[in-house]
């Protein structure tokens, strides 16, 4: 009997997910392999396709990582591209997210084997000999001697540089026959198809092609009790004796070929060709032993180099000399007989050691202070020290790794920290150097990359407000896209990148994670809010293209009332408000109110802003300078310099805005001789109503200096004044109680297609209740505000019913006559007027 081990993998951080039991030889761990395969996605997000493997040999168990991305660690420890022995209790963890408590327990089995594996070379007359696999695993290099032996032959010599040192392995599971491509440098071809990294099944009658088109053989497969016959079935095992050669290799390699004549392959059918019987293989010599160096194509081969020297070169610096020297040693015992030694030969051979030393120690230099860097923690050094040695040697993988971790534990703590505090530029410097670290190292590179996103990420969040501000249309909208687009490019792989930087980085951990529910909000509000802002900003376009700012009215209002959480939508309103207004002075030719809207106009959005700079440049409004001449005469006046002030408006440069100049400079004039004729009627009957009426038609922000000249003689008149607000609001009452009880102006009287009388009534009432209101509502905000306090409901209610009706009107542009329009518009007059 043969103690064997079963092995029983027992989850600690998917506990749903079962256990795993392995109850053969070898076991396979990877994202494509069973039973990883079956999990959700997100549990196999850092899982490599060929992460790891599990063995059993010489009643150990051990576990070796293939180089996956994101590593295996046995009780915290990272594994290195060494087998490590497991011990029952041992917690080994894939990927840093899949962890378990190994069980191991010996199990007993008969020591049978039922499974021969031969290799017939194609064709037969080829020069090659039958290969018998009696023992599993078989490791395929071109260092075995079932290989190397073809070494010095001129055909067969040539072509086993296409073969690598460890090419590829055969071995058997639950009675079947395996073969995996050991990422040799040209390939193991089955069946005429080159095997990616997964194992695959070898059967009966496989036409199996090793590093090209010379070493190929046809497989056969064989069981115990049956017979290899030429044209029939195989029945029964033939017992032999075996052959010298056979004796003789099964001796070296493995004495348990020999030991039960039920385990000696079947005989084959005679032929010319030596029948070779493979030993087997340690499964830490297929894992553990150390890489090639990348073989060259079958394309452009290149010289075959002797195994021994070939190991030389593969080694880094200080093995090489160490090697050298070896060679060096052996050397100086060869070629004399035996108490013969010359003294020169010792001398020579002794100063060659002892420069070869000295080199030795000084080309290690790099290397063991990147070593003492690493123990002592010294991560800044360390990765300085890995990303000039990689500048050497680009092709180590070794050393790749090593810089990439080391540039992470230097590096990602500070990036972190800047970050945290929002100092974004900081932290791109960070990553700048870690960059240029990474000259070398594109996996660096690359996770630098990730960095780098997640810092726009977070810069994103931190100029928005935080993870819950709402998104801000001619804001946000591109920079979320953007970085969206980018993440959803490959979500698995930047999930594996973040994780793996984690792993060299504990504390990145617990921020990556708040970085993606900030991430998950954006997303969150992105689906919602997107479609929207691109669906508004493409109406904003069209609209101001077709010179219609009005109908984008009632539809932001739509989207304020349905998307609350939509920002930036009071900004786009108070633009479009403003331009509507300097749209409609400019139409109507009133450079007054028009210049006084352009000396204070700023769009914040840029549809808005594009469209007010097409008008200057079209000529639809004053050019800059010819504002900045009337703001300049427009001052004079407001000082009260009234007669510098037409002198500074007839100096303006004329053009096609000088007739609406000289508008102004006329209704100025007009303004002085009213003031004028104000001041000489002070002990008329009618002063006060002459008064208010003056002061009714001046510019607020114009005639500031006339408001002001005007100030006292309100003051004076205050009751009389009062009065006059308290007649105007009874009025302003009046008419809203008539308007209401005329039912108002209804969608049949908006529509339709000629003035009737009840549309003039109606918006005669309206209009009249607006204008003595507004009018009450300027003596009163003059001489007592407290005391139209009372009036302000009923005001507000007639202003915004009169706006809905001018709303309503415009929504029409597209269904009335602009002369029916215009015409029902001035019916119900403007705001203000």
């Amino acid at each position: 009997m043969v103690r064997d081990l079963d092995v029983l993998l027992k989850p600690l951080s998917r506990p749903e997910l079962g256990e795993i039991r392995i109850d053969s030889n070898t076991f396979a761990v990877g994202r494509k392999q069973p039973p990883f395969a079956t999990y959700a996605k997100d549990i196999l997000a850092r899982l490599s396709r060929r992460h790891a493997r599990i063995f059993v040999e010489e009643g150990a168990v051990y576990v070796v990582d293939l180089e996956s991305r994101n590593g295996t660690t046995v009780n915290g420890a990272t594994l290195a591209d060494v087998p490590r022995k497991l011990s029952d209790g041992d917690e080994i963890c894939f990927g840093g997210t899949l962890s378990y408590r190994v069980a191991i327990t010996p199990r007993s089995r008969p020591a049978t084997s039922s499974l021969f594996v031969t290799l017939r070379p194609k064709p037969s007359d080829c020069g090659l000999d039958t290969i018998v696999i009696v023992k599993f695993p078989f490791l395929i290099s071109k260092a075995d001697a079932n290989f190397s032996r073809y070494t010095g032959q001129s055909e067969h010599g040539r072509q086993l540089r296409y073969l690598s040192r460890r090419h590829a392995q055969i071995y058997e599971q639950d009675g079947q026959a395996y073969i995996q491509d050991l990422g040799s440098g040209n390939g193991t071809f089955v069946d005429g198809e080159r095997l990616a990294e997964q194992p695959v099944p070898l059967n009966e009658g496989a036409v199996l092609a090793l590093g090209g088109q010379h070493f190929v053989y046809e497989v056969i497969i064989q069981r115990v009790g049956d017979e290899l016959s030429d044209s029939g079935p195989r029945k029964f095992l033939v017992k032999r004796e075996p052959s010298v050669r056979e004796e003789s290799i099964g001796e070296k390699a493995d004495g348990e070929a020999q030991q039960a004549q039920a385990q000696r392959p079947p005989k084959l059918p005679v032929q010319d060709k030596t029948q070779f019987v493979a030993s087997p293989t340690s499964f830490l010599q297929i894992y553990g032993g150390d890489k090639d160096a990348q073989e060259s194509s079958a394309a452009s081969p290149s010289a075959v180099v002797p195994a021994a020297r070939a190991s030389v070169i593969r080694q880094g610096p200080l093995r090489r000399v160490r090697s050298l020297l070896s060679e060096i040693a052996v050397l100086g015992a060869e070629g004399e007989p035996a108490g013969v030694r010359s003294w020169w030969r010792a001398a020579a051979v002794g100063g060659i050691l002892a420069v070869l030393a000295l080199t030795a120690y000084f080309w290690s230099s790099p290397e063991r202070d990147l070593k003492n860097a690493v123990a002592r923690g010294q991560y800044a050094r360390a990765a300085g020290l890995a990303s000039r040695l990689l500048e050497k040697h680009p092709d180590d993988a070794e050393l790749r790794a090593r810089t990439t971790e080391m540039a992470l534990k230097a590096n990602v703590p500070d990036w972190l920290a800047r970050i945290q505090a929002r100092d974004f530029d900081g932290a791109r410097n960070v990553l700048t150097h870690m960059t240029e670290l990474g000259a070398h190292d594109a996996d660096l590179r690359s996770l630098v990359g990730e960095l780098g996103w997640l810092g726009e990420l977070e810069r994103l969040v931190s100029r928005r407000g935080g993870p819950q501000a709402p998104i801000r249309i001619y804001a946000d909208e591109a920079s979320i896209a953007d970085l969206l687009e980018r993440w959803n490019e490959d979500t698995e792989e930047h999930q594996r990148a973040m994780v793996r930087v984690a792993s060299y980085v504990p504390q990145f951990n617990d921020w990556y994670e708040e970085a993606l529910s900030h991430l998950r909000r954006l997303q969150s509000g992105a689906v919602t809010y997107l479609p929207v802002i691109e669906r508004l900003k493409s109406n904003i376009a069209t609209e101001l293209a077709r010179d219609n700012p009005r109908a984008l009215q009632p539809e932001l209002q739509e989207i304020a009332d349905k998307y609350p959480g939509l920002g930036g939508l009071d900004d786009v309103r108070r633009d479009l408000a403003r331009y509507i207004d300097i749209r409609r002075y400019a139409d109507g030719r009133e450079p007054g109110r028009l210049f006084a809207l352009l000396h204070s106009a700023h769009f914040v959005t840029p549809p808005f802003a594009q469209s007010f700079r097409t008008l200057i440049e079209s000529g639809q409004l004053p050019t800059s300078d010819l504002l900045q001449q009337y703001d300049a005469a427009t001052q004079i006046w407001i000082d009260g310099r009234i007669e510098d002030s037409f002198v500074a408006l007839q100096k303006m440069t004329p053009g096609r805005w000088s007739q609406y100049v000289d508008a102004e400079l006329q209704r100025r004039r007009s303004v002085s001789a009213r003031f004028v004729a104000l001041q000489q009627s002070r002990t008329a009957g009618d002063f006060v109503d002459q008064l208010l009426a003056f002061r009714g038609s001046l510019d607020p922000e114009a005639d500031v200096y006339f408001l002001r000249a005007t100030a006292s003689d309100l003051n004076r008149q205050r009751d009389a004044v009062l009065a006059r607000a308290q007649d105007a609001m009874s009025r302003a009452r009046t008419a809203w109680q008539a308007y209401q009880g005329s039912g108002g102006i209804d969608a049949f009287l908006q529509i339709e297609t000629s003035i009737s009388d009840k549309f003039r009534l109606r918006a005669r009432l309206l209009a009249e209740a607006s204008q003595e209101a507004q009018r009450a509502s300027l003596i009163y905000s003059a001489v007592d505000p407290g005391a139209g306090a009372g009036w302000s409901a009923l005001r507000d209610e007639i202003e915004s019913e009169a706006r809905l009706q001018r709303d309503k009107l415009r929504d029409l542009s597209n269904v009335l006559e602009p002369e029916l329009l215009n015409a029902k518009l001035a019916l119900l007059g403007e705001p203000g007027e």
